[in-house]
């Protein structure tokens, strides 16, 4: 009975935490600090009360937040989909990789000559620090959603310089020799990682697409299951081919997201809502295995600061601008997409992944890696709302609607298209009637401000109100309701 009792106990603390973890979020949209950042430090605080965490712990720290950041980036590849991603492809590899790699090195390099580390440990902080996290940007600004490239970008990017910065780690790890030499051996095996991941994550990507589409299951919560499944096995299929299981799945999410399947709707929903636990879980898991002690020792503390400051005004803007330069958008978008490059929770899996291996001084390295995160995400995402605002980083408010209404249809609506008027669009201001002549499509259904909208040839549309389009011969009218962009 004493041991029910006390799994009992252990399940309303955890379903209790995650109740909290979920609510921080109205308190970070007040206070502006994103809701990873109160995660990390409660669960940190908590962890002064808990028994250090065995290396048999460790292990299984990086096995949960492994799966977690795999369901996080599945999501992310489904939020891009396969049309937003290839209109910004070249941005989001150029920046992915050359972007990842080159702040790698550029940490490296401080570290050892300007704070003294030794090089393999150097090179090591620069792989775990590499990586950004656009889910810290995202939370801190609540019901806006970034519009224009700078959206797209920013989330392919940190998409893309996750399974970069994890390969370059595992590179790292599994290569011959000590310090710099490291770099040339393991070249071929980050290539190899990316090559295998990109490689597994479009042939499966491919299928799972034609699975969703052909297979019909008894309801909405078995596709969800069956995709999220897909994915995660997808993620596994790429880690033991060694291959970037990160790659694949990433991959994978883009190539369906736009895919119209049956119970597409509730598998997008499940997938953000899996996510957004994923996050909590691993932002959670994370800062239980961090030594406060180790965090508040002036060597430990006053490195991390130096390198995030480094890292936000120097690394980032300067050394990562040069290579946006290529890059055809705004320069207000620019200097948003380099400053909204915070850490998240790679990194510190990427600094758990050091401390398993025995490195020397791994838990202070750990600690530093704690510390830039924590200023990253604090510091950088708090700033991120007036600094969108600033550089007149185009957005939308995002209305919240709790309450909806589906229509079921037994066949593919192949016909049957849903639009949100964007402002400045050549739907924006203009009547039904003028905007679509003809028998050949019609507007069957319109919402405005979360009621319904009475639909006649005189109907003026605007900006936010969503339509739902009826076409008889094909045509392509997405063109109507979007707005113009370079």
């Amino acid at each position: 009975m004493a041991a029910t009792d006390s799994f009992a106990l252990i399940v309303t603390v955890v379903a209790g935490a995650i109740a909290l973890a979920v609510l921080s979020q109205l308190v970070s949209q007040r206070v502006r600090i994103p809701a990873p950042a109160f995660f990390l430090v409660a669960a940190a605080l908590a962890a002064l009360a808990l028994p250090p965490v065995s290396a048999h712990g460790r292990l299984l720290d990086e096995r949960i937040v492994s799966v977690a950041l795999a369901v996080i980036l599945f999501d992310g590849g489904m939020h891009i989909g396969w049309r937003r991603f290839r209109a910004a492809a070249g941005p989001i590899m150029w920046l992915g990789i050359l972007g990842t790699a080159l702040t790698a090195a550029a940490i490296a390099a401080s570290a050892h000559f300007v704070f003294g580390l030794a090089p393999t440990a150097s090179l090591l902080l620069g792989a775990a620090l590499s990586p950004t996290d656009p889910a810290v940007v995202f939370s801190v600004l609540g019901r806006k959603e970034i519009g224009g490239r700078s959206g797209t970008i920013l989330e392919g990017e940190s998409g893309a310089n996750d399974p970069v910065g994890i390969a370059i780690m595992a590179s790292l790890l599994a290569a011959s020799g000590t310090g710099w030499a490291a770099v040339g051996s393991g070249a071929l095996e980050f290539l190899l990682q990316l090559g295998i991941g990109a490689a597994v994550g479009v042939a499966g990507g491919v299928g799972l697409r034609v699975l969703l589409r052909r297979l019909v299951l008894p309801n909405e919560a078995l596709a969800s299951v069956i995709a999220i499944a897909g994915g995660v096995f997808l993620y596994g299929a790429g880690t033991v081919a060694h291959g970037s299981g990160y790659l694949a799945i990433f991959v994978a999410g883009i190539l369906i997201g736009d895919v119209r399947a049956p119970y597409k709707t509730e598998i997008t929903r499940f997938s953000s809502g899996a996510a957004s636990l994923a996050e909590i879980v691993a932002f959670a898991v994370l800062g239980l295995t961090v030594q406060l002690d180790d965090v508040l020792r002036p060597s430990v503390w006053l490195t991390g600061l130096g390198i995030a400051l480094l890292l936000i005004f120097v690394i980032r803007p300067v050394l990562v601008g040069l290579v946006t330069l290529p890059i055809r958008i705004d320069w207000g978008e620019r200097a948003f997409v380099l400053w909204a490059g915070l850490k998240g929770a790679v990194p510190i899996l990427l600094g758990l992944l050091v401390v398993s291996s025995g490195t020397p001084g791994a838990h202070e390295l750990y600690a530093v890696v704690f510390v830039v995160v924590l200023v990253s995400v604090v510091l950088q995402g708090g700033l991120v709302p007036p600094l969108g605002r600033l550089f007149r980083v185009p957005m939308r408010e995002v209305e919240t609607r709790p309450w909806s209404l589906d229509v079921r249809f037994a066949a593919p609506p192949e016909n049957l298209e849903r639009h949100t008027v964007e402002a400045g669009s050549r739907a924006d201001g203009a009547e039904v009637g003028e905007l679509i002549p003809g028998d050949s499509a019609w507007i069957a259904l319109a919402s405005r401000e979360g009621h319904m909208l009475q639909i006649r040839t005189s109907t003026r549309l605007r900006a936010g109100d969503v339509v739902l389009t009826d076409i008889d011969d094909g045509l392509e009218l997405g063109r109507l309701f979007s707005a113009e962009r370079e």
